[in-house]
């Protein structure tokens, strides 16, 4: 991410330059949550020019290229006549604004129009420049279009994107500073000129799949908040439980030679550094049951397939998605596939899969904290005995959760319904795909913050312990949100802040402020 510094306090915040050095998903998730300000490169128009003197020469000499001087899709038969091609142009967009559904978030919508304005900075698309400029002012501006969600296959995400583009036109709606407006009022009210299109302009905003890479940029984020959340609940718990730590030892995972195995190690290592649980004898059984032993190889493939997940988008932020896709030394334009999610949506699902068997391990860990006869502590982690509930009924929110990861992780698989006369006859599905591995993230974050406070209850149940300096941390977070349970009360909601709490990054700044260590 290229940043220019704000000069002085009464200054604009720093801005995230586009059209310069790459950027990856932080900037995405800089541009859509935190409203920092985007700035184009100096050096980006000249590369915009360029690309748009190709389109016009290939125009000029009557070339054939699909979109330039062809219908779309089924209709590239279709050889539109000279007079035919600026009405085309705003005709595209009308004709793909076909989404349905709940409408994108503001930082959705927000993520799209960065993760597009990102792409078109790649200099292949061949659109006017000042299409680059309005785009960056309308993020500047806060216009945010009205975009509903369905609609696209993920293989260029047409609908969203024409909605998107709508108040370029005059047409649709967009929200400015908290009111929803027609979409050239809102263009009018921001004081943003709409641009006029020329050749190609249409499909150039349109093709493609700036839904499918913003939206996975924030969903990577949240898979992270997620998955760090989930390990932690996961060390409080081997605290909580008086695991055995054998399993954890570095030479056992050496000679397993699987790198997950070795980064799920690693990171416990580091949470559990300090703890007298590393002492001999300090566990209580020899062998504890599967969701604690094997929690760091679980883990571990979490980490490794959320690391994947985000290499992924930002090689798509790297790349240009563009078809027909300009080459400018070569004076040409070429009909490409590099619009294609099909990486995106499968390293995607491999992700969400490896957060759910995570998700497994954590339900488990919870009932058995709670288990008399597993944990030695009391029933359901109340003192008061049968009079009292604690924690027993939180396992079915706990059951409730997992459940919906496991049935959400369950793989999406490719469209099996060909469209536009049969010439798009596959396509990835990555939208909904990105969509539901969100959610699982969203109810990892939420049985997490529900482990973190049945893990934290289970500790002070224990009395004296010493805990290590990273699950101490967690511990603290913990009780800075939620006090022990004694009487009977409300938890949901409390669990329910924890979470809200821990996407904030909450959890996360504490670790990162803990001392370090490995092991004992």
């Amino acid at each position: 991410m290229s940043a220019v510094p704000a000069a002085g306090a009464d200054e604009s915040p720093a801005a995230i330059i586009l059209g310069g050095e790459p950027v990856g998903s932080d900037a995405i998730l800089a541009i859509a949550r935190d409203r920092v300000a985007v700035r184009l490169h100096p050096g980006l128009l000249p590369r915009l020019e360029a690309a748009r003197a190709v389109v016009l020469r290939a125009l000029d000499r009557g070339d054939s290229v699909y979109g330039l001087t062809t219908g779309l899709g089924a209709a590239v038969d279709t050889r539109l006549d000279a007079e035919a091609i600026p009405a085309f142009q705003a005709r595209a967009i009308r004709a793909r604004a076909v989404g349905v559904g709940e409408p994108l978030s503001t930082i959705e919508v927000r993520a799209m129009l960065a993760a597009r304005l990102v792409a078109i900075c790649h200099g292949a698309s061949g659109l006017s420049p000042v299409l680059a400029e309005t785009i960056a002012a309308m993020l500047n501006a806060g216009v945010h279009p009205v975009v509903r969600r369905i609609g696209s296959l993920g293989e260029a995400d047409l609908s969203p994107l024409a909605q998107a583009f709508l108040p370029l036109i005059g047409e649709g709606e967009a929200e400015l500073r908290g009111t929803v407006l027609p979409g050239g009022e809102a263009m009018a009210a921001a004081g943003i000129a709409l641009p006029a299109l020329g050749p190609k302009d249409g499909l150039a905003l349109l093709n493609a799949n700036a839904q499918s890479v913003g939206l996975a940029a924030l969903a990577v984020e949240a898979m992270s908040t997620a998955l760090e959340a989930a390990l932690q609940a996961g060390a409080l718990s081997l605290e909580a439980f008086r695991a055995n730590l054998s399993p954890l030892d570095p030479d056992l995972a050496a000679m397993r030679g699987m790198a997950g195995h070795a980064a799920g190690v690693d990171r416990l290592r580091r949470l559990l550094a300090g703890s007298d649980l590393w002492a001999p004898g300090a566990a209580r059984r020899l062998q504890d049951p599967i969701s604690f032993r094997c929690l760091a190889p679980v883990a571990g493939c979490a980490l490794r397939a959320v690391a994947a997940a985000r290499q992924t988008v930002d090689a798509e932020l790297a790349s240009a998605p563009d078809s027909p896709a300009v080459l400018v030394e070569r004076d040409l334009l070429l009909s490409s596939v590099n619009f294609d999610t099909t990486e995106l949506a499968l390293t995607f699902e491999a992700a969400g899969l490896a957060l759910s068997h995570l998700a497994a391990t954590s339900a488990a860990r919870i009932v058995k904290l709670m288990n008399a006869g597993m944990s030695d502590l009391p029933r359901f982690l109340t003192r008061h005995g049968g009079s009292h509930s604690g924690f027993a009924t939180t396992q079915k929110t706990a059951a409730a959760l997992e459940a919906e990861i496991r049935h959400l992780a369950l793989p999406l698989g490719a469209m099996t319904l060909p469209v536009a006369d049969g010439v798009e006859d596959y396509a990835p599905m990555t939208p909904a795909i990105v969509e539901k591995t969100h959610a699982i993230a969203r109810r990892l974050t939420r049985l997490a913050a529900i482990e973190l406070v049945v893990a934290a209850e289970a500790v002070d149940l224990r009395g004296a312990i010493t805990l290590g300096r990273g699950t101490a941390v967690a511990h603290a977070f913990v009780r800075g949100h939620v006090a022990r349970l004694d009487d009977d009360r409300p938890m949901g909601r409390e669990y329910e802040a924890l979470a809200v709490a821990i996407e904030a990054g909450g959890l996360m700044l504490a670790d990162s402020a803990a001392p370090t260590g490995i092991g004992p």
